[in-house]
């Protein structure tokens, strides 16, 4: 079914215009002066070809001019595509997107409620129910596949049970250089050959700058590989705060902008107009153990603020949202999921992963979280549209009309509103019915309605199949693919 995200964003902004200055300022101080290590070859010739200042043999200092052609250099407007064009997504100004994230190691088996390691089943399970959910616009590869081990199949099979089931765009991090060779090849054949997935890209791929300002040999070379493909790929960075960045969120973000920003630099300089993403994947540490925090409240808005800075830049932004560190799905994995994807897709992020499913330190995804944050996702979407005023809304005249001690229950106006004007008024997993009513249904709670969702996707719905010619060609040309049962009863 088509992605129904796309609303604006941009009510929440966190900085004020000087405030923005200031960030740009000390972004372009620490990108001149202080640098980025660059242990990529292809990509530190790139530097130097450019003309970069290197210094200490890997020690790249990026002006601000050559900050400035890049940035000028990368599009405004990103289109990620689906299979089905109707799921197509446009990244640019404050377009807001929500979808999953990952990657995940385990899953909340269906049975048993039990935490254990994902298999091929759960990336192909987890994609389906997705497509099925219509407020998720996006499948960036939720679950790793543990049985297995040999590092050349993980990405073809990760990625091609994705394809066989979702027709939405597909994202994922890279595991291997020859499973991302291996992907980009999988996905011109399902296209029609590469320059058809270059007009038309379904898959786009997540490297990293490692923080604090490193641009490592292997995420480095991936980047560098996707950017002379003319494929997208998102340049996201992890500074957390009190450990890899200083404690405080302005440092933070500053970080996140001058690391995210080199990595478009990269981009530019190996493949001028490469459709290229900043990010920001940044959270708190939490002072007792100095761990990784995925629900703080802090997250949200450290990401909210790098929004801020990407619109700044006419740059599209991919951010992160929507995750606890509650253990199961219960109030604490509710609360802090919808603060955190409301807050973020206020301030206009474009493409906002980790939304949908994810639990426990992004450790492990829940299928019945998937269908929980599709309804925080309708109401997140409700919120950004916002109130419409004119005279139509207003209803001056109907008021006048019928006048004080009266209902509006049978005019035409009501029916007219009534589907559009609130969010989804028939949700799958919370229950608005009366007690009496509630109780006679089995008195069921949010996770055993979004339990039973989650069967029914997996028994009645039908993604949008790989041509069967080109799945059989895909079989022989890769063989390590396994097979996947999305039956939900294996």
């Amino acid at each position: 079914m088509p992605v129904k995200g796309g609303q604006k964003g941009g009510q929440y902004r966190p900085f004020s215009d000087t405030d923005v200055n200031k960030i740009d300022t000390a972004v372009r101080t620490l990108l001149a002066k202080s640098g980025v290590r660059v242990y990529s070859k292809t990509s530190l010739e790139a530097f130097r070809s450019a003309g970069a200042l290197i210094e200490d043999g890997n020690l790249v200092k990026i002006s601000g001019a050559m900050l400035d052609d890049c940035i000028d250099s990368a599009p405004s407007k990103v289109v990620l595509c689906g299979r089905d064009p109707q799921n197509d997504i446009t990244l640019e100004g404050s377009n807001c997107y929500l979808g999953t994230g990952g990657t995940a190691i385990n899953v909340l088996d269906l049975k048993t409620g039990e935490r254990r390691p994902s298999y091929v089943n759960d990336v192909a399970m987890m994609a389906k129910v997705m497509d099925a959910l219509d407020y998720i616009s996006f499948f960036v590869v939720n679950v790793f596949p543990n049985e297995i081990s040999n590092q050349d199949e993980v990405d073809i099979n990760r990625f091609y049970h994705a394809f066989a089931n979702t027709s939405k765009h597909v994202m994922g991090g890279i595991y291997g250089r020859q499973g991302l060779e291996n992907v980009v090849k999988m996905a011109a054949e399902i296209a029609g050959g590469m320059d058809k997935l270059r007009a038309r890209p379904f898959v786009s791929f997540i490297t990293l700058i490692i923080s604090p300002f490193k641009i490592d040999d292997i995420y480095g070379e991936f980047t560098a590989y996707v950017a002379k493909q003319g494929l997208p790929v998102v340049v996201p960075t992890e500074p957390l705060c009190g450990n890899t960045s200083p404690v405080t969120m302005a440092a933070n973000v500053v970080m996140h902008v001058a690391e995210t920003l080199s990595g478009v630099v990269q981009t530019q300089l190996i493949n001028k107009g490469t459709p290229t993403i900043c990010g920001s994947v940044g959270t708190i540490a939490d002072m007792r153990s100095m761990g990784h925090l995925s629900g703080a409240i802090e997250r949200a808005m450290i990401n909210s603020a790098v929004s801020q800075m990407a619109q700044y830049y006419k740059l599209p932004y991919y951010s992160t949202s929507g995750m606890t560190d509650s253990k199961c799905v219960d109030a604490q994995a509710g609360y802090e999921s919808g603060m955190g994807s409301l807050l973020t897709a206020l301030s206009g992020a474009n493409y906002i992963h980790d939304a949908a499913g994810l639990m426990e330190f992004d450790l492990t995804a829940s299928y019945e979280k998937l269908v929980i944050d599709n309804e925080i996702l309708s109401r997140t979407a409700r919120v950004l549209r916002g109130i419409e005023v004119n005279d139509e809304t207003i209803a001056l005249d109907l008021m006048m009309e019928v006048g004080p001690a009266n209902d509006y229950l049978g005019e035409e106006h009501t029916v007219e509103y009534m589907h559009g004007e609130f969010a989804d008024t028939d949700p799958a997993a919370c229950n608005r019915d009366p007690r009496s009513k509630w109780e006679d249904a089995g008195s069921k709670d949010a996770f055993t309605r979004a339990h039973e969702k989650v069967l029914s996707i997996l028994e009645n719905h039908q993604s949008m199949p790989i041509d069967p010619a080109v799945d059989a060609k895909l079989h022989d040309m890769f063989p390590a693919l396994r097979p996947a049962d999305t039956s939900g009863k294996a």
